[in-house]
């Protein structure tokens, strides 16, 4: 595979393409003509339209600022004279976005998967990507034959669809967690403590990554909540985060938020459990299992 296409250029699939002409001939469009520049700079060969792309090479890929723009362009390459043998879908869309995509694909003979990125612009130029993929085994495998090359990780999480919906659950996490540490920040400021303090309490070993190492990795994969920091005691010190908030006048919207299932737990007669035990109830609500194995496989 000695060429290879893309579809929007611009800060993400920008950096991903320059990556790729480090090992490939790339042919790449963009509907804003000021892409053009930038992109030829890092080597990229500029198309006069998506269907030019289309026909480039037997892999596509795509990045997109929006799922409908996205199922704009998959219908164009789907219906253009030539097209690929292989999608990849590199834009952050819904599961639901990406299965709709793949099965058009699947109506023109094209392979598809979604492999969206986890990480910053910097490591997508730099050709260290983590990519959360989905799709058919052998799709995923052709895939590789690209994203190898420009990976530091990727993840084969099942079928299409997985990959997206992991995009979307970690963006969620980074999103909220960006809330919850504006309003500590605030907090914090209220009560006279230098940022640099604050960020050096919260970075150590029992601070920022203490739930998702200890609680959730720990914990919830094994299903063992016996001991620890319970329930009660969790809500106790939640109840005095709002209170402190309170007297400073800080407005909380994610703490706040945060504190209803504590609530729940209490009165439901988990209170003796570690805190963890939060996660039964969206076992209850979700119907699901946090202990019980996934039937698809990481590769690294």
């Amino acid at each position: 595979m000695s060429t290879i296409g893309m579809i929007g250029l611009g800060n993400a699939g920008g950096a991903v393409a320059s990556a790729l002409a480090r090992h490939f001939e790339v042919v790449g469009f963009d509907a804003d003509p000021a892409r053009r520049a930038p992109a030829q700079a890092s080597g990229v060969r500029w198309a006069a339209d998506a269907i030019e792309v289309a026909a480039s090479g037997e892999c596509v890929l795509l990045s997109l600022p929006h799922p409908d723009i996205s199922r704009q362009v998959v219908d164009t390459v789907c219906s253009a004279p030539a097209t690929p043998r292989l999608l990849i879908e590199t834009s952050t869309i819904t599961p639901g976005v990406a299965r709709a995509l793949g099965e058009r694909c699947a109506q023109a003979g094209i392979g598809f998967v979604d492999a969206a990125i986890a990480g910053g612009v910097q490591a997508m130029a730099a050709g260290r990507n983590t990519f959360l993929v989905g799709g058919a085994p052998e799709h995923v495998a052709h895939a590789r034959t690209v994203l190898d090359r420009i990976a530091e990780r990727v993840f084969e999480l099942g079928p299409v669809g997985a990959g997206s919906g992991a995009k979307v659950v970690n963006n969620a996490v980074m999103h909220a967690l960006m809330v919850v540490l504006i309003e500590a920040a605030a907090m914090a400021r209220k009560l006279d403590i230098a940022m640099p303090t604050l960020i050096e309490v919260l970075s150590r070993a029992d601070g920022l990554m203490r739930p998702l190492e200890h609680r959730v990795a720990e914990r919830m994969v094994a299903g063992d909540y016996a001991g620890g920091m319970s329930v009660h005691n969790a809500r106790k010190d939640s109840m005095l985060a709002l209170a402190t908030a309170q007297d400073l006048g800080v407005p909380l919207f994610a703490i706040l938020a945060a504190h209803t299932p504590y609530e729940i737990a209490e009165q439901t007669g988990m209170g003796e459990q570690d805190y963890a035990a939060l996660a039964r109830l969206w076992e209850q609500w979700c119907q699901v299992r946090f202990d019980a194995p996934s039937a698809a496989t990481d590769a690294h």
